[in-house]
């Protein structure tokens, strides 16, 4: 599994090549703060919506703080994705990049 930093990511926005984002937090979660576009699966729910999700895209995978968006990509990667994980999650996003963004 590859980590980008917030700054890293950064970099990535400002790239030419979307992005696939899989934001695996909460609905209510979700809807304080997220990356537009991202697709929302609940952690708990990844097992079963799995097959949504495009293996030939590589997916960068966030949470809150980086802690279930780090298992949810070691579950990704052992079922075939190409994933990265958002080191600090969108708080530290938030912290570092986008001072607009809500924390909670």
């Amino acid at each position: 599994m590859r980590h980008w930093t917030p700054n890293e990511l950064a970099a990535q926005f400002s790239a030419s090549s979307p992005l696939h984002i899989l934001d695996v937090r909460e609905e209510w979660e979700y809807d304080i703060a997220h990356f537009e576009p991202s697709t929302l699966i609940p952690l708990g729910q990844l097992a079963g919506k799995m097959a949504h999700l495009d293996k030939t895209h590589e997916w960068l995978v966030v949470c809150h703080h980086g802690i279930r968006s780090a298992h949810a990509c070691y579950y990704l990667e052992r079922n075939g994705f190409q994933v990265i994980n958002l080191t600090g999650g969108i708080d530290r996003w938030a912290r570092e990049i986008d001072h607009d963004m809500s924390l909670y």
